[in-house]
């Protein structure tokens, strides 16, 4: 089963005091996570106001960091719209990134202006791409993207609050993208109240999984997760 430890997103130290922030902070929460049996890791770059980026410079210096860490972590990242002012300078961003500090793999949300032709930008550069969709409503676009099956594997994200919601919302998109011929690894993933119940119906389905400190603060058991190991610690119990 593979298992994806998504360190920090946007979160803040106000949320949980253990958000790594700091690129060092990044590179010894992938090292525990991946020692915790973490498959790959997704890290959010973190600014020192608390916002995020994929400034060009900004982001070569998390991957190094890394990679300094340990040269066999597989490290993604996002290309969110949020991380900057728009399509436009994403666009920019993704293309200036450093060719020998290039992320393992990059993220495109469906539900974004433009996710075509990032996704394309993220293959062409020579990156791993992982496509998400957030809503049913986007799957029509994903399976009309050229590189739909260049994907390494296909994120289903649902924003329902209720967990019963979220897991049949995670379940009809599958269906949708299976019946349009889709073979890419499908990975389904919560947030907060949603996260654990998400986890347990993708390892139900036999399809990937996605914990840490981006989707959840919790444990199955709802006392606070220490870090982000524990919660891969936790993943890979529930899967076995």
């Amino acid at each position: 089963m593979l298992i994806k430890a998504a360190v920090n997103g946007g979160r803040g130290r106000d949320e949980h005091p253990a958000i790594p922030f700091t690129d060092a902070e990044i590179a010894a929460a992938a090292v525990a996570a991946v020692e915790a049996g973490a498959t790959v890791v997704h890290a959010h770059v973190r600014t020192a106001d608390g916002g995020q980026s994929i400034a060009p410079e900004a982001v070569a210096a998390m991957v190094r960091a890394v990679k300094a860490a340990d040269p066999s972590i597989v490290v993604g990242t996002t290309t969110g719209l949020w991380t900057c002012s728009g399509h436009e300078e994403r666009m920019a961003h993704l293309a200036a990134w450093p060719a020998d500090a290039l992320p393992d793999f990059a993220s495109v949300a469906f539900s974004e202006e433009g996710a075509a032709e990032a996704a394309s930008l993220v293959v062409a550069r020579g990156m791993v791409l992982e496509s998400a969709v957030w809503h049913l409503r986007e799957v029509p676009a994903l399976l009309a993207s050229p590189t739909l099956h260049q994907n390494v594997r296909i994120l289903i994200e649902p924003e329902d609050e209720s967990a019963e919601e979220a897991v049949a919302h995670c379940r009809t998109i599958a269906a949708a993208l299976r019946e349009a011929g889709v073979t890419a690894p499908l990975l389904y993933h919560g947030y907060d109240q949603t996260a654990w119940p998400v986890v347990r119906a993708a390892i139900a389905d036999g399809a990937e999984v996605r914990v840490g400190f981006e989707d959840m603060l919790a444990l199955d058991d709802g006392s606070v997760a220490p870090d982000n190991g524990a919660m891969v610690r936790l993943a890979r119990e529930l899967g076995a």
